[in-house]
């Protein structure tokens, strides 16, 4: 039976970012069971590189997303990685969300984003022209990324250091012995079996079914999943915007925010809907919903041209209220040499180097 050090499950931007740091460690293995990697949640999102504004203070999104953007740009330089630090303006309307937006500036300053700025009307008119806002605030450190780009230069660097990337790989089951797994993969529809001293879970929308397979592992340290939809809407043509807009943010999500990609192509997204069963597909539909949300801050918007592109699927653990990310070792769960990582959404992307680093100083300290 083969033995490596290392197995991560997933091929997202998080798992190839995690194998692409370890590789430099140890002999490392990233499965992913579909033919192209990035296929969920890192594929299907705004490709915002966030600034670390909106969470929780001391929680590991603030810390991690706030690290992890110094580590993107940085990546960015040195991998040749198509991206923007095109910067945002938040936007309130009414006095209700002018003391939101307040309150999101104070929650930056306590997540150590020190490069906020208020915006005054003919500043705010020349950042976010043809935008309706009572008050603006700027973030010059928000950015757009190639994710297609970012995760081929993780895969690069994983390859570089000699670890290997398998796709159309699914993780069947774990068996632990004590000191290692025995992990069973379905190859192509092959069963085969390997040996891993660390096995790191870093399975996204699929975190917790993996999860549930492997023996050792206690049902209660695995948390719900709750599938959480959002779409988008392209922008055909011309528009006045060179920045993002992001209105104040809902119970669920950050509103539906204007973004552009590294084309310049305008979009706005995503809204928020709960669903049982992983579904794609678009709702023409909520056009209208859309429509009703972007003339609040841009009355100017020609709905013909508004037209419906593409969706994601967020691993929320809780239906309301904020939600951390879900790192699990073994001073969790007990099980020497396993990490599962669950809830991993925005900014998950943003922050995955430094998600990278935290999962490898936890590998790595036991061993040194």
């Amino acid at each position: 039976m083969e033995h490596i050090q290392t197995l991560v499950i997933g091929a997202g931007a998080v798992g190839l970012a995690i194998a692409a740091e370890l590789s430099e460690h140890h002999d490392v293995v990233v499965i992913e069971q579909n033919t192209h990697f990035g296929e969920h949640t890192s594929s299907r999102n705004s490709e915002v590189v966030h600034a670390g504004i909106y969470y929780p203070s001391n929680s590991l999104k603030a810390q991690l997303c706030i690290e992890g953007k110094a580590l993107l740009y940085q990546h960015c330089q040195s991998y040749h990685v198509p991206y923007k630090k095109v910067g945002k303006v938040l936007v309130a309307h009414g006095e209700r969300e002018i003391a939101k937006l307040h309150a999101l500036v104070q929650q930056a300053e306590d997540n150590n984003v020190q490069d906020l700025a208020f915006l005054s009307q003919a500043e705010l008119a020349k950042k976010a022209p043809q935008v309706k806002a009572s008050l603006g605030v700027w973030s010059p450190s928000t950015g757009i990324v190639d994710s297609h780009q970012l995760m081929l230069s993780y895969l690069n660097k994983l390859s570089a250091h000699a670890g290997q990337y398998v796709n159309n790989t699914r993780f069947v089951r774990a068996q632990f012995d004590g000191q290692h797994f025995i992990v069973t993969l379905n190859c192509d529809g092959e069963l085969f079996n390997l040996k891993c001293t660390t096995l790191i879970n870093a399975a996204g929308l699929f975190a917790q079914s993996c999860a549930k397979q492997i023996d050792a592992l206690d049902a209660r340290f695995i948390p719900e999943l709750y599938y959480c939809k959002g779409q988008y809407f392209s922008y055909q043509g011309s528009h006045p915007f060179q920045h993002l807009i992001y209105p104040m943010p809902e119970q669920q999500g950050l509103g539906i925010h204007a973004t552009i990609d590294m084309a310049g192509q305008l979009r706005f997204g995503p809204d928020t809907t709960f669903i049982d069963t992983l579904d794609y597909t678009p709702n023409a539909q909520a056009k209208a919903h859309f429509v009703k949300e972007i003339i609040k801050y841009w009355p100017n918007l020609d709905s013909s041209r508004l037209h419906v592109s593409y969706s994601g699927i967020r691993p929320k653990l809780f239906r309301n209220g904020a939600q951390d990310f879900v790192i699990q070792d073994h001073t969790v769960h007990g099980i020497q040499g396993l990490i599962n990582l669950f809830g991993i959404e925005s900014p998950g992307l943003t922050a995955s180097l430094a998600i990278a680093q935290h999962v490898v100083n936890k590998v790595t300290r036991p061993l040194g």
